[in-house]
């Protein structure tokens, strides 16, 4: 335990941004453990014969490894690639699914945290931070570094390195797949899922704040913490389908139906109240940075919306902007709209002719 803790404080004290995280686990002493594994409760779990034969230097570096796994969200991320993509496993029956064989839940369990160790270990090593002996990177498959775990998964199959690799296994942290030996979770010294976001959280915060002390991976993962992505597709139909479509009373009066209260009223014809479908205008991005395949896909969406607004191609216009702000088109057609642009970057213009078109 003393070398193992050591080795935790030589880590810290070379990547300092990762201090909260390292010090977040919970040490596990289990000798059914290859190495050294997390859980997805940031419980580590470590071999005293692995401890024992690593130099120092290097069990600093497999800390480092392991808690990047729950910090990039390995588990989570290898549990949504599994639903989503069904691996079939070297078994041929879904791997990932409720019929899979034992075979191939390992052949799984070991590419996804092939792909993972991918993704970690092209850049977290170096400056004071010695690769550990038997580290795999992605040069093993002719692969480029930078990626990301899910696109090692669908670009390589390493069936050639499973063979080699079979005593690889960095825990269910790696890939979401329970191990025999984890305490799962109702077991002691776990994290809760507010406190495990607490832990990423200030680990971004200390990259953010010391920019150029950290890899480019780092950089980047710690800018998605801060600025997730959205999923801007379910967020503008509903917004669209909620301007359609919200109930309560009427703004214009209508004689196309009369209303309820004329029967109260005999021989006057009163108006209803009628909602009027919204008025929408579309600002598409049209600067030099955006390809053809998004253009065509900001099309289909002023398709959609113009479905959404019950087919009122009358209601929807189009305004081309990249660094000034083109006139808004109305809609007649989604595929003859003539998108303008290829300069710089500007869509505030475009917002501000939006706002200035409305009737």
């Amino acid at each position: 335990m003393d070398k193992l803790l050591a080795a935790r404080l030589h880590a810290v004290q070379v990547r300092p941004y990762l201090a909260a995280a390292l010090f977040a686990l919970h040490v596990v002493e289990d000798r059914s453990v290859p190495t050294m594994a997390v859980d997805a409760h940031w419980r580590c779990y470590v071999s005293p014969g692995f401890v024992a034969r690593t130099p120092l230097e290097e069990l600093a570096g497999v800390w480092v490894h392991e808690v990047s796994h729950l910090l990039r969200d390995h588990h989570g991320r290898g549990e949504r690639y599994a639903r989503e993509h069904e691996d079939p496993g070297p078994g041929g029956r879904g791997a990932g699914g409720r019929g899979a064989t034992a075979e191939g839940r390992a052949w799984l369990r070991l590419r996804q945290n092939i792909a993972a160790d991918f993704e970690i270990n092209d850049d977290i090593y170096g400056d004071g931070l010695p690769r550990p002996a038997g580290a795999v990177l992605p040069s093993l498959l002719g692969l480029p570094d930078g990626l990301l775990m899910e696109e090692y998964l669908r670009t390589a199959s390493m069936s050639g390195l499973t063979g080699d690799l079979a005593w690889l296994d960095c825990g269910s942290g790696a890939d979401g797949l329970r191990r025999p030996w984890e305490l799962g979770p109702d077991g002691a010294h776990g994290l809760s899922r507010q406190q495990r976001d607490a832990v990423r959280f200030r680990v971004a915060e200390g990259i953010k704040g010391r920019p150029g002390d950290a890899p480019e991976g780092w950089r980047r993962w710690a800018d998605a913490v801060f600025h997730p992505p959205q999923p801007w597709r379910q967020l503008l139909g509903a917004a669209v389908r909620a301007a359609a479509g919200a109930p309560g009373v009427g703004e214009n009066h209508s004689y196309r139906r009369p209303s309820r209260r004329s029967a109260g009223v005999p021989g006057v014809l009163l108006p209803s109240l009628r909602r009027s479908p919204p008025r929408v205008c579309v600002v598409i991005d049209t600067s030099g940075s955006v390809s053809d395949a998004e253009l065509g896909s900001a099309l289909l969406e002023v398709a959609a919306i113009s479905r959404a607004v019950g087919g009122r191609r009358d209601l929807v216009s189009v305004i081309s902007c990249d660094a000034a702000a083109g006139i808004a088109v109305p809609l007649c057609r989604a595929e003859d709209i003539p998108l303008v642009g290829g300069g710089g970057t500007d869509l505030r213009s475009g917002f501000a002719r939006a706002l200035r078109s409305r009737p």
